[in-house]
């Protein structure tokens, strides 16, 4: 199945007029439409409790079936203009199942408590949002003119895309519950408060600084540690950098990111609202400087990581192996000695001959845990 969709929908030409950006479009929005009205019908198992007190329903319902009607009319159009009709019958189809369950039960029960769920409903919300942001971004300043929005491997980021939001909880009992439960009676109450009552901005400043040393550590770890780099090469398999690039991450990594992400803040006591500022600024942030982006910032990208910053860590040239650590902080790279900044864009990517990362998820999961390969 996985190489069908390979082979089906990656290195797809969208060029305009061939029905082709239509068929995609009503796709899309037919898969996410359809996951949205399941979301209504089962809240209590497929949503993110932390964000349920601010949906409106009514909202929610307006937004659900203009992107059921957007849907079916691209797919409408599609059917005349694309080569091969069954796609825009497909995203059709699609939308008419999601109005089928959407107009069954539309009005959210209430929900209570924390069980076990999925945050589809973080999915659904953050893929729209930052594929309406970044797609028209990269066709309007792309750093790679030839790459197509539907490259090589973006069904296996999607599907890590997928995994690093519906499995929030999952994630979170590996690193948030386990902090709390070890260190919950032993830090210093006055000393956080004192931490928490400082200016919003402040905090924001603290936790960036250090967050990021903290992070430049352990990213340079799963560099130099050749066990590591094996969890860490699945990243730097990827030959195409965009802003989907940035999702492809092995379990084992995400967890020990979270994990030394979250103590600091944990001990530290910085403010719930600065740590959402944070997640919030650092989520888009990560992101961006995956996307296929030609911005070169002069001066800023000394002072803060920008995408010509990472695309040189992510690159396969010699000159920039092992470089480039830092998240957000380009002068941790500095002091460490670990920087690199040449006066031209990175042009090569994924990783070198002698690590060999294998395609789909499955087989990236199980690619460190296996001993028939080479190692950078």
């Amino acid at each position: 199945m996985t190489d069908f969709l390979r082979e089906r929908y990656e290195e797809v030409d969208l060029t305009p007029g061939q029905g082709k950006i239509t068929a995609s479009v009503s796709i899309g929005l037919g898969v996410l439409a359809l996951l949205g009205s399941f979301c209504f019908l089962y809240p209590e198992l497929l949503t993110t409790p932390e964000f349920r007190a601010f949906y409106n329903a009514e909202v929610l319902r307006i937004a659900l079936f203009i992107g059921i009607g957007i849907g079916f009319v691209c797919g409408f159009f599609s059917v005349f203009r694309h080569q091969e009709k069954r796609y825009g019958i497909i995203g059709m189809v699609l939308a008419c199942m999601a109005a089928l369950i959407g107009s069954g039960r539309l009005d959210v029960p209430p929900v209570d408590g924390r069980s076990l769920y999925a945050g589809l409903d973080y999915f659904i919300l953050t893929l729209l949002v930052l594929a309406l942001v970044f797609i028209p971004l990269e066709r309007a300043f792309p750093k790679d003119p030839d790459q197509k929005t539907l490259r090589g491997g973006w069904v296996t980021d999607i599907k890590y895309f997928l995994f690093s939001h519906v499995g929030l909880q999952l994630i979170s009992f590996f690193t948030i519950i386990p902090i709390q439960v070890v260190l919950h009676d032993k830090v210093n109450i006055g000393f956080q408060q004192a931490i928490a009552s400082q200016p919003l901005w402040l905090q924001f400043i603290q936790i960036l600084i250090v967050i990021d040393l903290g992070s430049y550590w352990i990213h340079r770890a799963f560099h130099e540690v050749p066990w590591l780099w094996k969890f860490h090469a699945v990243h730097h398999s990827t030959t195409q950098m965009d802003w989907l690039a940035s999702s492809r991450l092995h379990v084992v990594e995400i967890i020990a990111n979270r994990f030394v992400g979250y103590l600091p803040i944990f001990i530290l006591g910085f403010s719930p609202s600065a740590v959402y500022a944070y997640l919030v600024f650092v989520s888009f942030h990560a992101i961006f400087i995956h996307a296929n982006v030609r911005f070169r910032f002069p001066g800023i990208r000394w002072l803060i990581a920008t995408p010509e910053f990472h695309h040189w860590h992510h690159s396969s040239e010699d000159e920039a192996v092992d470089k480039n650590y830092a998240a957000f902080l380009p002068i941790y790279d500095k002091l460490f000695g670990t920087l690199i900044m040449p006066n031209r864009l990175a042009a090569e990517y994924g990783t070198r001959a002698s690590t060999q990362v294998p395609e789909g998820v499955v087989d990236q999961f199980l690619f460190p845990f296996r001993r028939d390969h080479r190692q950078e």
